[in-house]
């Protein structure tokens, strides 16, 4: 029995904690944060992504520019209740989306929120360790490892486990010093 068939399983805790923590309001712009956001256009639910060219102007600002100017009020209206602490402003022809500055209370607040995703994150990663742990006791009943192997395979369970656990830290820690550099 090996270990390697678990890694990528944390991998994706790691990447899945990546991706919810990029979609974090910061006060920069950023095109994450509009990542999960759909609109009704073409008589179906499409996300932004297919619908128009996501850029940032500078760091406070983001432009969406459709491809199709038909589907502008749309777009600004799926942002809209996607996004309530974001307001688009339309030209007619493309959006622009400044971003407010955040205040301390919204920055502690987001601190609060990013710990949270982290700690689930981890529970993540501990469920992982559990379902290996259990792999690893079922090996050993069925006579498949030996006494030593076993304790030899827990030792590097829990290396690997906490190995990711850090990287899950450090992840977080990088998002609240970002969210707290005013």
């Amino acid at each position: 029995m090996t270990l390697d068939s678990y890694r990528p399983e944390f991998e994706k805790v790691v990447t899945h904690l990546a991706h919810e923590l990029g979609s974090v309001r910061t006060g920069r712009a950023t095109p994450a944060l509009v990542d999960g956001v759909v609109a009704e256009a073409y008589g179906s639910q499409m996300s932004l992504q297919q619908l128009a060219t996501i850029t940032t102007v500078d760091a406070r600002t983001l432009l969406i520019d459709p491809w199709d100017k038909t589907v502008l009020k749309e777009i600004e209206k799926a942002i809209r209740l996607a996004q309530p602490s974001l307001n688009p402003v339309s030209d007619g022809k493309m959006l622009r989306i400044p971003m407010p500055q955040l205040t301390e209370e919204a920055r502690r607040d987001l601190t609060k929120l990013i710990g949270q995703k982290v700690e689930q994150a981890k529970q993540g990663i501990r469920k992982i360790r559990d379902d290996a742990r259990t792999a690893i006791l079922a090996a050993e009943r069925a006579k498949e490892l030996a006494e030593d192997d076993r304790y030899r395979l827990q030792k590097k369970l829990d290396e690997l486990t906490e190995e990711y656990a850090a990287k899950l830290k450090e992840f977080g820690e990088k998002k609240v010093a970002e969210i707290m550099t005013v």
